[in-house]
């Protein structure tokens, strides 16, 4: 029985550390540091090259592998879809100026060059006697850390604009790129050039997954089925995502292929259906990674580095040195291709930040010791490299920013009725900085204005320096024209719009935009708080989600159900009932019946789930 004893006291150390290490560090928050880089340097000393208070038992082992394929779950999760597309308008009318400022094409030159530097780098280490082959550690000179440019982007206000998403998309690209041909070369050194066909059936697994659950999110009994089950005790929302996750992490295993790269097809497909839902979603799923999986893996990184067979190497300083010399020198190469859409100090900030590296390289170099193509001397000074980058790209990065990349960014309002001036002083009010557009260039005669003429408009008021357009002006056609051209000509994905007539909404949301009926919305306010309904005015006020929706009753398995039985979702309430021309209280017993007109308010997808059922005949 002894044998099969199961110790805890050593996760007890290691959770103990993933708790100490963000307090420790938040003194200095300002200079940068990664918590992850804290947390393998405190691996370090509680592991072996330390005071040996943990080793590698069973327990931590299982918790690690989890935590790393969890990371590139969350890796593949980060990938914004909608922000991926090529810009089009002014300064994209030609075939040149399209592609070099799409994000996708900037990122797949951007890992070329890289690679190919990589290699050169990887036959100067063969050469030196280093390495034996200088495949795989051109890949590892490839890769680029997710985990480090994304929360970089997001903390100074970048990720949303043409700059970051270049940066996101690019670290993207080397990321997924890697993880692929990292997985072909070890089946390769295995010997296994047949099951090379194998990363294909894991491809087709996932394009025939994310198509199966599309068409399961568009079933409406299905939708309403999984309403009723997001509750606080089910989470269907969340074990779907963990079970998707370790679906493909197991399928990848079983085809021989390295289990990250099932783990991060199934954050693309979660990241691909959770649509409005992504934010949430993703803040419960950070918080199961960030809060227990991950800390353990990157803890167990520096539990397991091996310090005394560096020191045992000849010139483990030098070789250190080196490889940091190789590692910023290809992603400055490979940066240069940002010139073309941007500015110097942009393309040398891109160069420090895409140097970054820290889970991708580790993971790369164990697979590298797995197969004995790296020694564990080598892998030992690849880990201190990946802790320098991550400690130095993150603080050279906000030096070499420009300045307007550093600051908040700013709202444009266009309108010039007094609404917009209003509103345009409460956001600065909050403490906002709001430019307001006045005045839009239209046609003759009145006709709507031109994209070209727009854009320059917008680009003389600032719209490069804004995070958020909001479209007030006199027609709901200047409206929809202004909302498509911050979208498509200046990627700005956060656009909103007074739409006076509700049946141009669906026009507004195809083309991406959150919509806003003023003059219903101010009657059904005013009408429901002059009835005693108050809680219009909070459910109004809560973030940009909310919607109010008026639906006729057309199903006939609702016919003669109680209020409180209709299965709405959470958030969906019932403001208002009208019964041929009367008014009902809404109260959770009254009788509904076909023909019956719902005023509903929650968030925006609950409510579309709720007004489909109720007008299904």
């Amino acid at each position: 029985m002894a044998s099969s004893h199961i110790s805890f006291v050593p996760l007890l150390v290691v959770i103990a550390l993933s708790f100490a290490v963000p307090v420790v560090l938040s003194p200095v928050r300002r200079i940068g540091i990664p918590v992850v880089v804290g947390e393998i340097i405190a691996g370090m000393l509680v592991g072996d090259s330390g005071l040996g208070l943990v080793t590698e038992d069973f327990v931590l082992k299982v918790l690690s592998v989890f935590g790393f394929a969890y990371l590139m779950f969350l890796s593949g999760l980060e990938i914004d879809f909608s922000g991926l597309s090529p810009r089009r308008g002014l300064r994209a009318s030609h075939a040149w100026d399209r592609w070099r400022r799409n994000p996708i094409a900037i990122g797949c030159v951007s890992f070329i060059l890289t690679a190919l530097c990589s290699l050169l780098a990887g036959l100067y280490m063969q050469y030196a006697g280093w390495v034996a082959q200088p495949w795989l550690m051109a890949l590892i000179l490839s890769t680029t850390s997710l985990g480090v440019v994304a929360p970089v982007l997001k903390e100074r206000g970048l990720i949303s604009n043409a700059y970051g998403q270049a940066l996101l998309v690019s670290a993207l690209i080397a990321d997924m790129v890697t993880i692929l041909l990292v997985s072909g070369y070890a089946m390769l050194r295995a010997g296994a050039t047949s099951d090379l066909l194998l990363i294909m059936v894991l491809l087709l697994a996932f394009l025939a997954a994310y198509r199966l659950a599309a068409r399961f999110r568009t079933h409406l009994p299905a939708q309403r089925l999984m309403q009723a089950l997001s509750t606080a005790t089910s989470q269907i929302r969340v074990r779907g995502s963990l079970a998707l996750a370790l679906v493909f992490i197991a399928l990848a295993e079983s085809l021989g292929i390295e289990n990250i790269l099932g783990a991060f097809l199934a954050g693309m497909i979660v990241s691909l259906l959770s649509g409005h839902e992504s934010p949430v979603l993703r803040e419960k799923l950070d918080a199961i990674g960030y809060g227990f999986f991950i800390p353990i893996f990157f803890i167990m990184v520096g539990v397991k580095f091996d310090l005394p067979a560096l020191l045992s190497s000849n010139s483990p300083w030098a070789t250190v040195g080196v490889l940091v010399a190789m590692a910023f020198l290809v992603k400055l190469v490979g940066a240069l291709v940002f010139r073309l859409a941007f500015g110097w100090r942009e393309t040398a900030g891109a160069a420090t930040l895409l140097s970054a590296r820290l889970s991708l390289i580790i993971a790369v170099s164990a697979i590298g010791v797995e197969i004995g193509v790296i020694s564990p001397a080598l892998n030992a000074a690849i880990i201190l490299v990946a802790i320098i980058s991550c400690l130095g790209a993150p603080i050279a990065f906000t030096r070499l920013a420009p300045p307007q990349y550093q600051t908040g960014r700013s709202i444009l309002v266009v309108g010039h009725d007094r609404e917009a001036a209003r509103f345009a002083e409460r956001l600065r009010q909050n403490g906002r900085d709001v430019v307001v557009v006045d005045q839009i260039p239209h046609g003759e005669h009145g006709a709507p204005p031109t994209r070209n003429r727009l854009s320059e408009c917008l680009r003389a008021a600032g719209i490069e320096q804004a995070d958020t357009v909001i479209a007030m002006a006199d027609t709901d056609a200047d409206n929809l024209q202004i909302c498509r051209v911050a979208r498509d000509v200046h990627a700005l994905r956060t656009t909103l719009a007074w739409v006076r007539d509700p049946g141009l909404n669906a026009d507004f949301r195809a083309a991406g935009v959150r919509v806003v009926n003023p003059a219903y919305a101010k009657m059904l306010l005013l009408e429901v708080m002059a009835l005693g309904h108050g809680g219009l005015e909070a459910d109004a006020q809560e973030g940009e989600e909310q919607e109010l929706r008026v639906v006729k009753l057309q199903n006939p398995l609702l016919a003669k159900r109680e209020l409180r039985r209709l299965g709405l979702g959470e958030s969906v309430r019932v403001l208002r009932v009208e019964r041929r021309g009367a008014m009902l209280e809404p109260e959770p017993s009254v009788l509904l019946d076909v023909n019956d007109t719902l005023t509903l308010s929650g968030e925006r997808d609950d409510v579309d789930v709720a007004a489909r059922w109720l007008a299904r005949r």
